[in-house]
């Protein structure tokens, strides 16, 4: 049966929404107003604690990692990126999460454009974060309660280093359903242990200089998917990196130690996608002209109990469990992490649980339920991880799809303790200043807010940079903006 989606923007005002979501069987914290900049808990500021020391965070809300796909062939940095972190300073937010990935080696790659962080490149990286800092404290006055970190990533099973239609796996394990789309075709994809050895002083190489170029934290980039995410699940691995809990998180863990070891200045952050589902495809039978067709789950049945997602139910991968979600959140507390940013799913097999959206990728699938449901999950996952672990400074995520509804549920969510800081995303691109507007002026630009395009993520997937063509004119009067038009129009 084919769904039809209710736009947001049919929505008349914060009862209509809350009547439409509890229609949907469910409810998303939402509140009437928003309260003067004085009183409102957005705006106040959080402490983060570490090895005795701490750091205060200003206000609550942070500025998720926004990749641009817009670096130099070896991996620098260009004047689109510096618009970029100079509009990231200019949102408000106090908690700048990662800037946007940084490979720890060229091989990592997502992209050709994808930022390495090494000695070449580092004292361009020091100048992202000093363009950044200074166009903060221009729209906020001071700049000394704000924390940016840099997020240190090797994109395993997505590497797509030297080409931009060619993959380069390196993969964790074999996976049934994923190896052929992303042309792992035999065992020499899949790292030694050897292998990895190498790649976690990588990790600690890459934090040296991230410290060095004037990052307070460094996100050890753990979800979406991508390599010490996939390791998470790798149920199927032998050996000390597979199998049990205990050996599936050792990476991840054994990273962490590194970084600590050769930079212990450093405040250690985790981003997380607590759980998946299985992988998700365009269902033909509900392909329209000129579109996909809705999303289903790939064919699953011979593949139970399911060994190749992480937070999943195995007899049921389309139901969340996050027993060992809650297991590793208690861990990486334990070797010392503080922050910890939740996320779910993978933008590569999964969209429309980590990316809620009206508009579909060129590489997804149109909207087989409310993408509102999807937004419920991650604000109710987030809840129950920081109820469950309040030592850990908790981010959430999935709020760009929320449009004009997005400061009143950042504000319920703070106001609740829900989570200690809101992630705001794709909207970044076309509105920095959404929150602080809401706030401050009692409203928001509407011709800004974004609209869930997803132009931000078709355009990269077929070669071109990353920005919001509709709304940013930056992007909108470019050459780019030209050649995406007739992408998709074919």
């Amino acid at each position: 049966m084919t769904y039809h989606l209710t736009k947001l923007t049919s929505l008349d005002g914060v009862v209509s929404f809350r009547a439409h979501t509890q229609s949907l069987g469910f409810e998303i914290g939402i509140d009437d107003d928003l309260l003067a900049a004085e009183q409102n808990p957005l705006l106040q500021p959080i402490t983060v604690s570490w090895k005795g020391n701490e750091r205060s965070i200003g206000n609550r809300f942070a500025i998720q990692p926004m990749e641009g796909w817009d670096g130099t062939s070896m991996g620098g940095v260009t004047p689109p990126m510096i618009r970029r972190w100079q509009r990231f300073g200019e949102s408000g937010a106090k908690l700048i999460w990662g800037g946007e990935a940084m490979a720890v080696r060229p091989d990592g790659r997502a992209n050709p454009n994808q930022l390495i962080l090494n000695e070449q490149n580092v004292g361009d990286i020091a100048r992202l974060k000093t363009e950044l800092m200074e166009s903060h404290t221009a729209v906020m006055g001071k700049s000394n309660d704000l924390l940016v970190g840099f997020q240190l990533t090797h994109s395993g099973r997505f590497c797509r280093p030297n080409d931009k239609k060619r993959w380069e796996p390196r993969v964790a394990y074999r996976h049934p359903l994923l190896d052929k789309k992303f042309d792992v075709d035999s065992d020499a994809n899949v790292w030694t242990d050897v292998q990895l050895g190498e790649l976690i002083a990588d990790y600690g190489r890459a934090a040296v200089l991230a410290h060095q170029a004037g990052a307070d934290f460094v996100d050890i980039k753990c979800c979406h998917g991508y390599l010490l995410h996939e390791f998470l699940s790798a149920r199927t691995r032998p050996g000390p990196f597979g199998g049990s809990f205990e050996n599936r998180s050792r990476l991840l863990i054994e990273i962490i130690k590194e970084i600590q070891r050769v930079a212990p200045e450093l405040i250690i952050g985790v981003r997380l996608s607590a759980y998946d589902f299985v992988p998700h495809q365009p269902d033909p039978a509900t392909a329209e002209p000129g579109k996909t067709g809705q999303g289903m789950p790939t064919p699953f049945a011979d593949y139970l109990p399911y060994q190749y997602g992480f937070g999943l139910n195995p007899d049921n991968p389309l139901e969340r469990d996050l027993a060992e979600p809650h297991q590793l959140l208690t861990l990486l507390e334990s070797h010392g992490v503080r922050l910890v940013n939740v996320s779910a799913g993978s933008p590569y097999y999964t969209p429309h649980i980590l990316r809620p959206a009206s508009y579909p990728p060129s590489d997804g699938y149109q909207p087989h339920e409310d993408p509102l449901i999807s937004v419920a999950r991650h604000l109710e996952v987030a809840s129950e991880l920081k109820a469950a672990h309040p030592g850990l400074t908790i981010v959430g995520s999935g709020y760009s799809y929320l449009q004009e509804f997005l400061p009143n549920v950042a504000q319920h969510q703070i106001r609740m303790n829900n989570v200690d800081l809101v992630g705001i995303g794709r909207m970044v691109l076309s509105y920095p200043q959404q929150l602080l507007d809401a706030i401050m002026r009692g409203k928001s630009e509407r011709k800004l807010v974004c609209r869930t395009f997803s132009d931000c993520t078709t355009a990269p997937r077929n070669g071109l940079p990353s920005g919001c063509y509709p709304l940013d004119e930056y992007y909108k009067r470019s050459e780019d903006a030209k050649l995406l038009k007739q992408i998709k129009a074919k």
